[in-house]
């Protein structure tokens, strides 16, 4: 399917920030097409950015260097939620319009869609990751979670513990599965082979884990919505560290762990994008410009940490040495 070109629209002015660590943060902010209400974003192996455009049912790719944006639609009924990239450069797309993972390749810009079995139901798909054998696993929060074989197309799906939740989910450097359930209150380990997933409880209850991500030494970061922190849970001897984001109502979505095992985190109580460096154990805070970004997810590259305002119809990136 041919995607549609849309002309440059605003750049804004960068901004530097020097944090305190003596280090700069460079600011980038892109706009995207009106109504597009980006809610995650992941970079392309050209050097662009896919997003998906979750209110037009497309995904959409951003060049940094000219502004311009290409939307690919990605079906009839289409709300695609996440997007990652495998090795190759294709995107793959949990749309809950679909009920399905799309495939977007990245040249011809062709959509390939995977249904879910008519018997799973309305999943209301959110997230996926690949595991370390290259199978795709994601996650609905009607109840589910699933993996599919792009050798193959081989899908499965299971009925999560604890039923409605799981939302984020990410693959960590040793290749093992974790997935986050903002109902269920709890993250979960799922073995690849039997697909079972074991439920790993948080201190704090009724936190409302959401994201999750792993730094290079497999432990495990999670943004807890409902109490406004930031954990980590170390698989190697099972226990949990908890940082209060900043601020009198912090709000904590989406983490993301940069090369550095720095911690990106974003914040909708303050409408900042937060970095956290656990050696010193102190938040650095990036307040966008807009107000109600509202930044659902992050991804990023070495030296770049995306994020899709879904409030306000912009990707921002966080440049850094």
């Amino acid at each position: 399917m041919v995607g549609i070109t849309v002309p440059a629209l605003v750049l804004a002015a960068a901004l530097t920030i020097a944090s305190r660590a003596g280090a700069e943060v460079r600011i980038e902010s892109f706009s995207v097409p009106p109504g597009s209400h980006p809610h995650d974003v992941a970079p392309a192996a050209d050097g662009g950015v896919w997003y998906t455009a979750q209110h037009r049912g497309a995904l959409g790719w951003l060049d940094p260097n000219t502004a311009e944006t290409v939307e690919i639609p990605l079906g009839p009924g289409s709300r695609p939620h996440g997007v990652i990239v495998d090795a190759e450069g294709t995107a793959w797309v949990t749309d809950g319009g679909l009920n399905a993972i799309v495939a977007v390749d990245p040249e011809s810009r062709a959509v390939k869609t995977y249904p879910l079995p008519e018997d799973t139901g309305y999943a209301n798909l959110n997230t996926a990751t690949f595991d370390g054998q290259g199978v795709l696993w994601f996650t609905g929060q009607s109840g589910i979670y699933g993996s599919l074989d792009p050798a193959t197309g081989a899908m499965r799906i299971f009925a999560a513990p604890r039923g409605r939740g799981p939302y984020g989910i990410a693959t960590t450097p040793g290749g093992d599965v974790y997935y986050a359930s903002l109902a269920g209150n709890h993250i979960a380990r799922i073995d690849s082979g039997s697909g079972e997933a074991q439920v790993i409880e948080p201190p704090t209850p009724g936190q409302g884990a959401r994201r999750v991500w792993a730094d290079s030494r497999n432990r495990v970061w999670v943004s807890e919505w409902n109490a406004g922190q930031l954990s980590r849970f170390d698989p190697a001897n099972g226990a949990w560290s908890t940082w209060a984001l900043p601020g009198s109502r912090p709000r904590a979505y989406a983490v993301y762990v940069g090369e550095a095992d720095k911690v990106w985190v974003t914040d909708f109580g303050a409408n900042a994008t937060l970095r956290f460096d656990p050696a010193t154990e102190t938040f650095e805070a990036f307040a966008s410009s807009r107000a109600g970004a509202a930044v659902r997810q992050l991804l990023g590259r070495r030296g770049e940490v995306w994020a899709p305002e879904s409030g306000t119809d912009t990707l921002v990136v966080y440049r850094y040495e």
